[in-house]
C-alpha cells in the first residue's frame, strides 16, 4: 500500500514539474512580445508557430517547425520575415510515390520554387511581404524527372516518384 501511494505522489509531483516548466515558458513568449518595440513587428501580425510529430518511414519520430517566429535564447518568441509553411509528407505506396503537401497562401504558381535533391526537397515562394521557405529531409530515393506540382488556393502539391519500389518491412521469427 505505502508504494501504491508514493508511486502516486511521485506521479504528481512529476506532472506538478511539467506544468511548471510550461507556464515559464508561455511567461517568457509574453515577456518577450510585450518587450519587443511596434518598429520591430510591422507588417509581421499575426505570429504563429507551431510543430508537427509525424513517424518517417523507418520508424522513427521526426519533429518538424513552422511558423513566422522561433524559439530563441533570449526569450521564446524571435521574429523572422520567411515563414516555414505547414508541410505534410505521405509515402502512397500503392502508387510508389512521395506526395508532399504545404500550405503557402498569398503566392501565385508563379512564385514558387521546388527543388529535388539527393536526400532532400526545397520548396520556396515570395510574392512582396509574403515568404515561405523550407527544407524537407527525404531519406528514399526520388525520381526527379518525374515530379508533378499543383497548387490551388494555397495548397501546394508535389508528387515524386520512388526510384525504387518501398520493400515491405517484415521479418519472419522462428518459434522455438
Amino acid at each position: 500500500m505505502w508504494r501504491e501511494w508514493d508511486f502516486g505522489r511521485r506521479l504528481f509531483e512529476d506532472m506538478d514539474r511539467e506544468f511548471q516548466d510550461a507556464e515559464e515558458m508561455l511567461n517568457r513568449m509574453f515577456r518577450t512580445v510585450r518587450e519587443m518595440k511596434p518598429a520591430d513587428v510591422a507588417g509581421t501580425f499575426p505570429y504563429y508557430y507551431g510543430y508537427q510529430i509525424t513517424v518517417g518511414p523507418d520508424g522513427k519520430p521526426r519533429v518538424r517547425e513552422f511558423g513566422n517566429v522561433r524559439p530563441s535564447a533570449r526569450g521564446l518568441v524571435e521574429q523572422t520575415g520567411v515563414r516555414e509553411p505547414l508541410v505534410d509528407t505521405k509515402l502512397e505506396e500503392k502508387e510508389n510515390a512521395l506526395v508532399i503537401t504545404a500550405e503557402m497562401p498569398g503566392v501565385t504558381k508563379q512564385d514558387i520554387k521546388v527543388k529535388v535533391g539527393q536526400d532532400y526537397v526545397t520548396i520556396h515562394a515570395e510574392k512582396g511581404e509574403k515568404k515561405y521557405h523550407t527544407e524537407i529531409p527525404v531519406d528514399v530515393e526520388l525520381d526527379d524527372k518525374s515530379a508533378k506540382a499543383s497548387y490551388s488556393n494555397g495548397i501546394l502539391e508535389l508528387k515524386l516518384r520512388l526510384k525504387e519500389p518501398l520493400k515491405p518491412k517484415e521479418t519472419e521469427v522462428q518459434v522455438e
